[in-house]
């Protein structure tokens, strides 16, 4: 009789053991909430495009959702009064080169006349000094050699004018050009478009936003801890983090701490944990690469430290 209620109470205590390891090994299985440190949102470095010219947009040729490599043409301002304006500062510059050529042939008439009349100028002054020519004539031949000199220093000088001239023309060119480049509209990063402002058509001025796009290649996990995790927590460690796959199972990737906060806030209405919240927290931003795509902005996301 008494082995028979020790056999029985035996087969149910392994019963009840095996029963417990099961239950143990569904939950570890079931997500491992108990096994996270901290939960926030997935959310991406978002980059606001905006106009860097004025006028009308003759192109923009983009939709919310694109996916777009980095430096892609999408769209463009009227350029037609920067390139009437190009089209006269070259005008302009065509005519300094003009004026630049035919001052450089006046100078060399100048040198030529003046050499000739320094040799005279040399020849006369022997003469006046053995005195055997007048000093009227002397005078007269110094006269011209001197009035010489002094235009063919006046015509260079007017080289210096023409070249400083060239300079502001060739920089206002460089400032079309410019003009010219900033009307065109390329996005700044790889990545999605996520919210488009402007259309086609509409008259937009500089500084106002066209569309917002973001990189989708690396993503940031922005989590809360209590002031008693902070001393696990350290910029440039390496974490698991978590998403969901389905109802039953989830990702795991690693991710990098990349900033915590240095003061606390209360804890924002979106962190929904198992455990009982905190008053205060501290923010802590994880970069996780997204190679494939499958994290998205807004997922939720759990960090194990």
């Amino acid at each position: 009789m008494n082995s028979e209620i020790f056999q029985s109470l035996k087969r149910n205590y392994n019963i009840f053991l095996m029963t417990g390891l099961v239950t143990f090994f569904l939950l570890s299985c079931n997500g491992g909430d108990f096994l996270s440190d901290a939960y926030g949102n997935f959310e991406a470095e978002e980059v606001v495009v905006s106009s860097r010219a004025q006028g009308t947009l003759v192109q923009l040729d983009i939709n919310e959702g694109d996916v777009l490599e980095k430096g892609v043409p999408v769209g463009l301002v009227d350029t037609v009064l920067q390139r009437l304006e190009l089209v006269q500062l070259s005008a302009s510059a065509k005519g300094v080169d003009a004026r630049m050529t035919q001052l450089q042939r006046s100078i060399d008439v100048q040198t030529e006349r003046l050499a000739v009349l320094k040799k005279e100028y040399d020849r006369v002054t022997n003469l006046h000094e053995q005195n055997a020519i007048a000093a009227q004539k002397y005078d007269e031949v110094a006269g011209q050699y001197n009035v010489a000199l002094r235009e063919l220093e006046q015509v260079k000088s007017q080289r210096l004018v023409l070249q400083a001239e060239r300079a502001v023309t060739q920089s206002r060119i460089g400032a079309a050009k410019e003009q010219l480049i900033r009307c065109r509209i390329n996005t700044p990063v790889s990545g999605t478009v996520l919210e488009k402002y402007a259309e086609q058509g509409e008259f937009t001025t500089v500084g106002k936003p066209l569309f917002k796009m973001a990189g989708m290649e690396e993503l940031i996990l922005r989590v809360y801890v209590s002031g008693t995790q902070l001393d696990d927590v350290t910029i440039g460690q390496e974490v698991t983090v978590k998403y969901d796959k389905d109802a039953d199972s989830e990702h795991q990737a690693r991710g990098v701490v990349s900033w915590v906060a240095s003061s606390a806030e209360f804890t924002p209405k979106i962190i929904q944990t198992k455990e009982e919240r905190v008053d205060l927290v501290y923010a802590v931003k994880v970069r996780v690469p997204n190679p494939d795509g499958r994290m998205k902005i807004g997922m939720p996301g759990e960090v194990m430290f």
